[in-house]
């Protein structure tokens, strides 16, 4: 955060450095980046990406977008950049990957998250910015093997998911594994300490596989 001196902001704790959210996925079929943040040419960077066959958008907020002139060098290999946002291009994208978008609420907005499946493994639920989970999208992703959520600070917000609402989601997906998103300064790395099993804070350059 510019301007801020909280210890947050004054870590030591390399992953409490934290950019924009945004997710990149390799399949053996395709590689593409769900969101191109501002940081995007930075992490692009950082995380020796090489290919990027498409792009997907949550939602049309400057923090998810602005990174998308970056693409230009993975388009020029391509000589396109496929843009998508339908359940039915991306069935016809992913191939054995399926991606679909859940439709959530970010605060009097309504914003796409995405499950990722593949075969029938609900494999990752990507909810970065949500303000509530409505129920059938949480009967949608039950106990996927990975639910990413936005869980932006302790203190209620009028946009986002607080630390506490996402633990109650959380204890009702029943996923294997839960990360914290879209994380604001007031949550250092350590915080991860306090939360139950299996629940974890997110780092740039984090890497899971399925």
């Amino acid at each position: 955060m510019i301007g801020c001196d909280c210890a947050v902001c004054r870590s030591d704790d390399p992953r409490d450095k934290r950019l924009r959210s945004s997710i990149y996925i390799e399949t053996p079929e395709v590689a593409f980046v769900v969101d191109t943040g501002t940081d995007f040419r930075t992490q692009a960077l950082r995380e020796n990406i090489r290919r990027v066959d498409a792009v997907v958008f949550t939602h049309s907020h400057t923090d998810h977008i602005m990174g998308f002139d970056d693409l230009r060098r993975f388009s020029w290999k391509r000589g396109s950049m496929p843009v998508y946002a339908s359940a039915e291009t991306m069935a016809d994208l992913l191939g054995e990957t399926q991606l679909t978008p859940l439709s959530v609420p970010h605060g009097d907005s309504e914003v796409s998250g995405y499950l990722f499946t593949r075969g029938d493994r609900n494999l990752v639920a990507y909810l970065s910015d949500c303000s509530a989970i409505p129920d059938k999208i949480v009967q949608k992703i039950s106990r996927v093997e990975c639910l990413i959520i936005d869980a932006l600070r302790e203190k209620p917000h009028p946009t986002h998911l607080s630390v506490g609402q996402a633990l109650e989601v959380a204890a009702h997906v029943k996923p294997a594994q839960t990360y914290f998103t879209h994380i604001a300064h007031d949550l250092a790395q350590a915080y991860e300490k306090r939360l139950p099993p299996h629940t974890h804070i997110a780092y740039d350059g984090l890497r899971l596989t399925f």
